[in-house]
């Protein structure tokens, strides 16, 4: 009786080499967008003591699959999450380097728990930051290198929905709530008219209509925003947009904070069609150096792995796969490889190229198609 395969534990899976070759074809042109920026690739490692990744943080610390180092015997854990490693590097290991200092990465990230829009644990993270500076200058840069890096892998056509995470805390003093802050932010992300109007918050209405096309949106916001609080987020907003303006579709929620638990004054999300989650997120944050002290960034991330799987960096392989047969010119064998081919070598007269997924064959006079 044949022995039953090992199955993978809930939300890790295995991916194929056609898989596998998407997923590295993505990857470096992503990569390659942000290198062109000028942002320098670093590479963490995938285990880090649990403190440093956010352990002793509870939103965090949810996210950590965590086990004991052998021998330090203190608790370790996989990362979640690749920003908080970039920000303890640039805060470490290049904290005297030249700001705004620009990094990026790719690697894997692995969660303790799946969500059911993401049923997978395991996850490519691909993202750039750039530290030192969280001006509107430095959030136009890496908005503009978001885009330019999504255009780079293919992937498209893309909105950008922008958001205002300190919003609450801008309005708190001037419009009227009987409820917590917490309480009022829970509602306003819940897009719940009757709830605020339950916990004495109808003052905040105006702010659930003004979400939508980017344009309409921010002028509901000014047309609300009479006593001027808004006007240098707004005004900033549009200096953000413009651009990238005609390469994206820009929308605007001011009152989303899902995936903004750490950002600032600034956040966006990425979507793609077809997409019930969000591919990519970022905005402006504060990476902790030490007590009471905080270095500004912004920077981005992104998640192409459900895009991936659906065939995005996908190629027909046998197009450039050639079969080598017995006897054949190791020296014009090397040429092809050198010219982008892949050669399948013959180990025996009974293998066959059309088998062995190659579109072609080496004959006599070169290259044939296998199917000659």
């Amino acid at each position: 009786m044949p022995k039953t395969p090992a199955l993978l534990p809930e939300g890790l899976r295995d991916r194929l080499p056609a898989q596998a070759e998407a997923a590295s074809r993505v990857t470096r042109a992503l990569v390659d967008a942000m290198r062109a920026h000028g942002y320098g690739r670093v590479s963490p490692p995938l285990a880090e003591f649990r403190e440093t990744l956010g352990g002793d943080d509870e939103r965090s610390s949810r996210d950590l699959l965590r086990f004991t180092d052998p021998v330090s015997q203190r608790t370790l854990a996989l990362r979640p999450d690749i920003t908080r490693q970039v920000g303890r590097i640039a805060t470490s290991l290049l904290a005297h380097a030249p700001r705004p200092l620009r990094l990026c990465y790719a690697g894997q990230v692995v969660k303790l728990r799946a969500s059911q829009l993401r049923p997978a644990r395991e996850m490519l993270q691909v993202g750039a930051e750039l530290i030192g500076s969280d001006s509107v200058a430095a959030a136009r840069e890496i908005v503009t290198v978001a885009i330019d890096a999504l255009d780079a892998a293919g992937i498209g056509p893309v909105t950008i929905d922008f958001t205002l995470p300190d919003l609450v805390d801008l309005l708190a003093g001037a419009l009227p709530v009987a409820a917590s802050l917490d309480e009022l932010r829970d509602e306003l992300d819940a897009k719940d008219a009757g709830a605020l109007v339950r916990i004495g918050a109808g003052a905040w209405l105006p702010l659930l209509r003004a979400t939508g096309p980017f344009d309409p949106a921010l002028a509901d916001l000014r047309a609300f925003d009479a006593g001027g609080l808004l006007a240098s987020r707004l005004d900033a907003l549009e200096a953000i947009a413009a651009p990238v303006r005609g390469r994206a579709t820009l929308t605007l929620d001011p009152t989303e904070r899902h995936g903004f638990a750490y950002q600032s004054w600034f956040g966006f999300q990425l979507f793609v069609p077809g997409q019930g989650d969000a591919i990519g997120r970022g905005g402006a944050y504060a990476i902790p150096v030490g007590d009471a002290v905080e270095e500004a960034a912004v920077g981005f991330s992104l998640y192409p792995d459900p895009l991936i799987d659906e065939g995005l960096g996908g190629e027909d392989v046998a197009e450039r796969r050639i079969f080598l047969p017995l006897g054949h010119d190791p020296a014009l064998a090397a040429n092809l490889r050198a010219d982008g081919w892949q050669t399948v070598a013959a180990l025996t007269d009974a293998e066959d190229a059309a088998r062995l997924g190659c579109g072609w064959r080496l004959g006599p006079d070169g290259p044939q198609s296998a199917g000659d």
